[in-house]
């Protein structure tokens, strides 16, 4: 089960920036591949023509003595995954002894064809190694060999029209495997290496010849893993030895499982997910779910035909979001959690003691990401509805500040230093005036102002354009203070009247 839930975040990693919206292969973002995890073949990177060609990761397992009391003797199973590129060309039939002409577009019955670059599953499974066999390290290679296939393509009549030639390169790496005992722990170092020795050409043959979002998932049998994000008391040592090298290793499954990691390219927290609210892959992970739809949902049909042509993926991105009812779009919006649901298993924990969650949350912490059920009920008015909380009316809503109610047309002098960037200095010392008093739904207050020498507070209080300060980075003015500032309307009153 840990395995299977990883591999569903291992699948966001292998095709994270594999095709990028618009998902058009003339759109300019796309013209350079690939993703994360390239291993280009050897001497590609200082040629500055593709990626380096090794990554590693080192692990943390408890010792062969706590193992082997919790089923078997120690051992690990290591699965490498990554893409190979496949081209896809298309040719075009001629007549007489011209045969098939490659094009960079061909339109059969009406539907469109591309030249493209596409990609080709691929998960490579070692054999299981005990802890003792790898303490003298090993070497397993890996091979994929060329390929090529040949797709036919007629007309409604029958008449040929052309074929699609799919080529894939060959492909050479070694997966390297060593165990060292470590302060009572055991350090697993897993390297991967493409072995390709031939100089590449130019980057096209860098590419072909590369693993593309090479990432491992590595199993523990008998043992279990140690957390580096947050290993236990009397791991920390041990833990911070551990070196990476274009990959890290995190505790993957559900939260509480330590029995696989995931050695992603991209650097994640233990135990990452896929949000159930997402309808699936959108190969951009930065982006949030519910903007990438409504952007692809705003293509021409045009554009979504060339995005249809480009790849079976990006077809299925189009389709999917084209299908789309109110009911899934509204399930994109999320879900709110009460972030203080966790608080009565931390009071249990500290009554327990740290055994009932394990190494994972050292002195009880929580999982507050999987608190269920939401707490927000808000019948049917949106929660991010101001409406939502008729107890909340910003307009009225007064803070103590060093023993004085601050509201909406107080004056207050600034003090950044929560976040204190560089922005926010240039306000130091300066008068503001308040506009709202809000709380979010952590419960912690936010004081609106604008500055009352900023020439255009005015307008930015016209459109709410506010600055935001916590109530212990505000200063009242004093009574003598006030005196020497005028309070000019609010705009917005003075529209209404």
């Amino acid at each position: 089960m840990s395995l299977q839930l990883a591999r569903m975040v291992a699948d966001a990693v292998l095709y994270e920036g594999y095709l990028l919206y618009p998902y058009r292969a003339t759109s300019m973002k796309n013209q350079a591949r690939w993703q994360f995890g390239v291993l280009g073949p050897t001497g590609a990177a200082s040629a500055g023509l593709g990626e380096e060609s090794s990554m590693m990761a080192q692990c943390l397992l408890r010792g062969a003595d706590t193992g082997r009391g919790s089923g078997g003797v120690p051992a690990v199973t290591v699965h490498l995954r990554f893409l190979q590129v496949q081209f896809r060309g298309v040719e075009e039939a001629r007549s007489g002894d011209a045969g098939f002409v490659p094009v960079d577009a061909l339109v059969v019955d009406d539907q469109k064809l591309l030249s493209w670059d596409e990609a080709v599953e691929h998960e490579v499974t070692l054999p299981s190694y005990s802890l003792v066999d790898l303490a003298d390290g090993v070497v397993f290679g890996v091979t994929i060999s060329a390929a090529e296939e040949i797709e036919p393509l007629t007309a409604a009549d029958g008449s040929p029209v052309g074929r699609v030639v799919r080529r894939r390169w060959p492909l050479r790496a070694e997966v390297h495997l060593v165990a060292e005992a470590v302060d009572g722990f055991v350090r697993l170092s897993v390297g991967v290496e493409n072995t390709r020795v031939e100089p590449a050409r130019d980057k096209d043959d860098a590419i072909r010849s590369s693993l593309i979002g090479a990432h491992l998932l590595i199993q523990a049998h008998g043992t279990s893993f140690v957390s580096l994000l947050e290993p236990h008391t009397g791991a920390e040592e041990a833990a911070s030895s551990c070196q990476q090298r274009r990959c890290w290793p995190v505790l993957a499954g559900a939260p509480g499982d330590t029995d696989v990691v995931l050695a992603s390219p991209i650097i994640l927290y233990d135990h990452p997910e896929v949000a159930a609210e997402s309808a699936g892959a959108l190969f951009d992970s930065t982006e949030i779910d519910e903007i990438l739809t409504l952007r692809v949902m705003t293509m021409t049909d045009e554009e979504k035909a060339e995005a249809r042509a480009t790849d079976p993926r990006a077809k299925e991105i189009i389709d999917r979001c084209d299908e789309m009812t109110p009911a899934d779009m509204q399930q994109l919006h999320g879900i709110l959690r009460d972030p203080h649901a966790g608080v009565a298993a931390i009071a249990a924990a500290d009554e327990l003691g740290p055994e009932p969650f394990g190494d994972l949350f050292p002195a009880g912490l929580a999982e507050l990401r999987n608190a269920e059920p939401p707490s927000f009920e808000t019948g049917d008015v949106p929660w991010w509805d101001p409406a939502a909380d008729a107890s909340v009316q910003p307009d009225v809503d007064a803070v103590v500040i060093a023993g004085t109610s601050v509201s909406k047309g107080s004056l207050v002098r600034v003090h950044p230093s929560r976040r204190a960037d560089a922005q926010d200095l240039f306000f130091a010392d300066q008068v503001a005036r308040v506009t709202a008093v809000l709380s979010d739904v952590d419960g912690d207050i936010h004081v609106a102002v604008v500055l009352v020498d900023d020439p255009a507070a005015d307008m930015h209080d016209w459109y709410g354009r506010y600055l935001y300060f916590a109530p212990d980075e505000l200063e009242p003015l004093s009574a003598a203070e006030r005196a020497t500032h005028t309070i000019e309307p609010d705009p917005r009153e003075e529209s209404r009247s």
